[in-house]
């Protein structure tokens, strides 16, 4: 089956265009950011994922996607209590995958993972990889998500994108890594416009008072457990009900 891939055209205008919104007019040029160009990863079980995805998009009757990292793709492990509650009966479908940057991202949205459907809801966490593996500064992650949103709104201009802060990582308020993904999230809320694309901060409700990030909720400090998800299902509730219109 021929998919519909976005033409080049199209991407060079997007990619300019968030270049010049994120890093001004003065920038190089943009194979030098990486969070923007489309790419998958290497390994052998990620395209075997993405195969795995594409045939469950295929099947239609997606009303709600979530998209993101490994976080993301822990629904289906830690979180599948949860979200056998939550989602199961809202025909939600999974794409996330363990290890995924934006360009990872865009790449499978580019590649299939969209195509057929016009789902209600898409929930989108992504950038805490872009932290560690490459180390990408805020700004250029920041235009890599900018770029996921305007992929969602070109692809699927019916669709409701409820737009998350990336999650809290590392023990402490003061984890250089948990630095980084507050000022990416600093940036975040502008690209919300209240008609398609919606912001949400959960944040607080992982955090004790003191910013710590306590084992109880993520164990390694990254990843939600069960009870970790179920805060996650519970503090997006209400919003998604009033995004989905139930």
């Amino acid at each position: 089956m021929r998919r519909n891939i976005l033409p080049v055209s199209f991407l060079l205008a997007l990619l300019l265009s968030m270049l010049h919104l994120f890093l001004g007019p003065t920038v190089g040029s943009a194979e030098q950011i990486r969070a923007v160009i489309p790419a998958p990863q290497p390994e052998a079980w990620w395209m075997e994922r993405h195969e795995r995805t594409v045939a469950r998009i295929h099947q239609g009757h997606v009303d709600l996607l979530f998209i993101g990292d490994s976080i993301t793709q822990g629904w289906e492990e830690d979180g599948r209590p949860v979200w056998d509650i939550f989602y199961q009966h809202r025909h939600a479908a999974n794409l996330g995958y363990n290890g995924d940057q934006t360009d990872n991202v865009l790449w499978r949205l580019q590649n299939g993972e969209l195509d057929g459907i016009t789902p209600k809801l898409a929930v989108v966490m992504i950038g805490t990889n872009n932290a560690t593996r490459r180390e990408d500064p805020p700004h250029e992650t920041a235009a890599g998500i900018q770029a996921i949103l305007t992929t969602l709104r070109t692809r699927l201009p019916d669709t409701k994108i409820l737009l998350l802060a990336v999650f809290p990582r590392g023990l402490s308020a003061d984890d250089r890594l948990r630095r980084i993904n507050n000022a990416l999230n600093e940036r975040l809320p502008a690209m919300a416009d209240q008609r398609q694309v919606f912001f949400l901060d959960l944040n607080r409700r992982f955090l004790d008072d003191n910013g710590g990030l306590p084992e109880e909720i993520m164990p390694d400090a990254l990843h939600p457990n069960e009870h970790g998800y179920r805060l996650w299902a519970e503090g997006m509730e209400d919003v998604m009900r009033k995004l989905l219109d139930e």
